[in-house]
């Protein structure tokens, strides 16, 4: 539950940052993840489109709306300003230390639901024909999943923006737990891995760091 002190987005920044962690993505994609009707976010996109902030670009079976560079600086200087006056940077950077060290234990998860060592070969494809190896790693997941719901509790308390990530992270879960497996770490699907990276983006832009920066990266 969101607190009074919690800082509510103006649509404009909710727009275009949505285009930001999504990477690509059509207007009702961007409309569900800023939490806003389509049609406002449709005129926005197009709004964004003519300051040459965003641009639709299709490719291989994929289209949607991507961020331009100068779209990019205008989210970057947006999250700035709404960072300084909702007064929340001390708890984004905290809950971006946090997040750090479950990132580990998220990837590990991940891997180990790709990959099954057979024999001399540590790098063989998980079949998923062994239940228990999947049942640890979905379980893994589960522990995760809760860390994740306190972590961004705290952060939705004080930007509302940051609010949806584990419910999202949940429902990818219990798909994968009811047999499709692709929700774990597929591509193209709101799986737990796609909404745990675009967490790591949101928090990353949101206090300015570049992606592969921060301290033990590599």
């Amino acid at each position: 539950m969101l607190t009074a002190m919690t800082h509510a987005s103006a649509p404009e920044l909710s727009v275009l940052h949505a285009v930001r962690v999504s990477g690509v993505a059509a207007d009702t994609v961007v409309a569900r993840r800023a939490g806003i009707d389509p049609g406002t976010a449709s005129e926005l996109l197009r709004d964004f489109e003519a300051y040459g902030w965003v641009t639709y670009v299709e490719f291989g079976g994929t289209s949607g709306w991507t961020l331009t560079e100068a779209g990019r600086d205008r989210d970057s200087r947006n999250l700035a300003e709404e960072l300084d006056r909702a007064g929340a940077r001390n708890a984004v950077e905290q809950a971006h230390k946090e997040f750090e060290i479950l990132n580990g234990r998220l990837v590990r998860a991940c891997t180990d639901w790709q990959l099954r060592p057979a024999g001399d070969d540590r790098l063989a494809a998980n079949d998923h024909s062994d239940p228990r190896w999947d049942g640890r790693v979905l379980d893994e997941l589960t522990v995760i999943g809760a860390e994740l719901t306190r972590l961004t509790g705290a952060l939705a308390g004080v930007l509302a923006r940051f609010g949806g990530y584990a419910e999202r992270f949940g429902a990818a879960l219990t798909r994968a737990r009811a047999g499709d497996g692709q929700w774990v770490a597929g591509i193209g699907v709101a799986s737990c891995h796609a909404v745990w990276m675009e967490l790591h983006e949101d928090l990353l832009s949101t206090l300015g760091i570049v992606r592969g920066a921060e301290p033990g990266s590599r």
